[in-house]
């Protein structure tokens, strides 16, 4: 079964390609297109199909359109409801609906042999359920869908056996934990449906002063959903323009909402556990993108394991919607093979793109320990290798590297990718080593989705690294999986006694992450990083 999988609906349409149960290629259309996210002006910012990502995935499994026996759409507007009638205010539904019914034509249009008649709708939340069960280690499993809204939902609870999904409890509109994220995203100056990791990093500067009244408007209802009440939020903090400082008590507003978000998913995980007594919990859904959440769902749930998807949000929804019909069809599908399903390019095709520049460039005999060196040094390292990952984490392919040691390269990185102060960056460790630094979470936590407390006895020799709040969102590196970059980081520690690196991802603030040589090439060059390690290549900036 041939299964290439959309999402094109809300935002960070995508597309991914299933054969035979096995995930080939995944991509986001935004690493193409260049538009975080696919935002555009109103009122088309909610939709874009993902020609060039559809395209890739394609050419990636060697198809042409003609041989596709199904095109999986992650949205089903056959289970829609008018906007109004779902207690929502967006004056575009109904010309997002259209969009949707017509989507085999568009599809069919952009991919010229496309039978429109094999478009299949997937329920945006099957689909985002499909993308953590289907495609967790062992798709026996409960799973958890939060998200903004799907057709007429928020949210899903259910069980997966033998493929087979069955939904416990569904959380009708307007009642959603999604929502009331966005809301205060944006009014706390942030975009909404893009920042909200901003207003979970926000919150661990603050205090929950007002936990109580969002105790009142946020509740679980004891059937495995919630209610999500309006919140009058001019009452708590003053709403913040986006060039405006933040202040005291616009962290406390972020902490509130991120407690009652967890106190509720606490709740909710423990009523589904109840109902099946499983062992495991798989997440899905934007809500599943807040790793102090997860975390909280470790240490404090029911569950002795937990998996979220790395694409957990709409993005992941279009490898969701390509398993849930080829399972459906009777394939059986194999784990996701790891994050790293998009582009890549040849050692041949990255050195011709260095001479077409006319840069100088060498190639190492070891690119591993010469960037490491570079790090040892106090550089910042843009590091560009293999196949770009899927979902918004740097991973080790797309990523910016430092030296955790030194607290200032917190600020200097942020400065590098222009964003905001208050914005931790993320260590990388080698598997074996995580447990002597980092408590508390899951490990190994190789999609970074997890915070870890710190070793009182690390904090001050990694301070780059560490929160305000003692926290760490952890990547651990499997040397099987990942042998170039465990050999960089097995080459610092020899060279800094230290065994982590400073790792975010590559690209500066309001672009999406670095995927194409000619991107890396670009913010090499627009920003003030020291060292280039495309492929086994390095290029150096003129002062090294």
């Amino acid at each position: 079964m041939k299964v290439l999988g959309i999402n094109a609906l809300f935002h960070d349409p995508a597309a991914a390609l299933v054969v035979d149960g096995v995930t080939v290629a995944a991509l986001e259309e935004e690493r193409l297109s260049r538009r975080k996210h696919g935002h555009r002006p109103v009122p088309f910012a909610a939709w874009e199909l993902p020609e060039l990502a559809a395209r890739w995935c394609l050419e990636q499994g060697g198809l042409e359109p003609s041989d596709l026996d199904a095109v999986a759409y992650s949205y089903d507007p056959q289970l829609a409801e008018p906007a109004e009638q779902l207690g929502l205010d967006d004056p575009w539904d109904h010309l997002r609906q259209t969009y949707a019914r017509r989507a085999p034509g568009f599809l069919a249009s952009a991919l010229p042999g496309l039978d429109p008649a094999c478009v299949r709708f997937v329920p945006h939340h099957v689909a985002h359920a499909a993308s953590a069960a289907l495609a967790a280690p062992d798709p026996d499993t409960d799973v958890l869908v939060l998200d903004g809204r799907g057709e007429r939902a928020s949210h899903l609870a259910g069980t997966y056996r033998g493929g087979s999904l069955e939904a416990l409890a569904v959380q009708r509109l307007p009642h959603s934990l999604g929502l009331l994220y966005e809301d205060v995203t944006e009014h706390l100056g942030f975009l909404r449906s893009s920042d909200e990791y901003k207003v979970m990093a926000l919150a661990s500067y603050g205090t929950p002063q007002f936990a109580d009244e969002l105790r009142r408007a946020v509740t679980a209802s004891g059937d495995g959903g919630f209610r999500t009440e309006p919140v009058e939020w001019g009452a708590l903090a003053k709403r913040r323009a986006a060039d405006d400082p933040w202040t005291q008590e616009h962290a406390d507003l972020a902490a509130s909402v991120q407690q009652r978000l967890e106190e509720v998913l606490l709740e909710l995980v423990r009523w589904l556990h109840d109902r099946t007594g499983s062992r495991r919990l798989a997440l899905a859904g934007g809500v599943a993108l807040n790793c102090v959440a997860n975390s909280r769902l470790h240490s404090d749930g029911p569950y002795e394991q937990l998996w979220v998807q790395p694409a957990a949000g709409d993005a992941g929804t279009a490898l969701g919607a390509a398993l849930a019909v080829a399972t459906d069809a009777g394939d059986r599908c194999a784990p996701m093979p790891g994050a790293d399903l998009g582009r890549e390019w040849t050692d041949t095709e990255l050195e011709q793109v260095l001479r077409t520049a006319r840069l100088p460039y060498d190639r190492p005999g070891d690119v591993a320990r010469t960037a490491a060196a570079c790090l040892a040094d106090d550089g910042v390292v843009a590091w560009f290798q293999g196949r770009s990952e899927y979902g918004p984490r740097a991973l080790g392919h797309r990523s910016l590297l430092a030296h955790p040691g030194r607290a200032e390269n917190l600020e200097r990185l942020n400065d590098v990718k222009g964003r905001e102060q208050f914005r931790p960056v993320a260590p990388m460790v080698l598997a074996d080593r995580a447990a002597d630094i980092f408590g508390r979470g899951p490990l190994p936590s190789p999609y970074m989705l997890f915070v870890h407390d710190v070793a009182a006895e690390w904090r001050a020799r990694i301070p780059a690294v560490v929160h305000v709040d003692g926290t760490a969102r952890v990547q651990t590196v499997d040397e099987a999986e990942e042998p170039l970059v465990a050999r960089m980081l097995a080459a610092f520690e020899e060279l800094t006694g230290l065994p982590v690196v400073v790792n975010t991802s590559l690209n500066t603030a309001g672009r999406p992450m670095v995927d194409s040589p000619r991107d890396a090439l670009e913010c090499f060059g627009s920003a003030p990083v020291d060292l280039l390690a495309m492929g086994p290549f390095v290029v150096r900036r003129a002062h090294l």
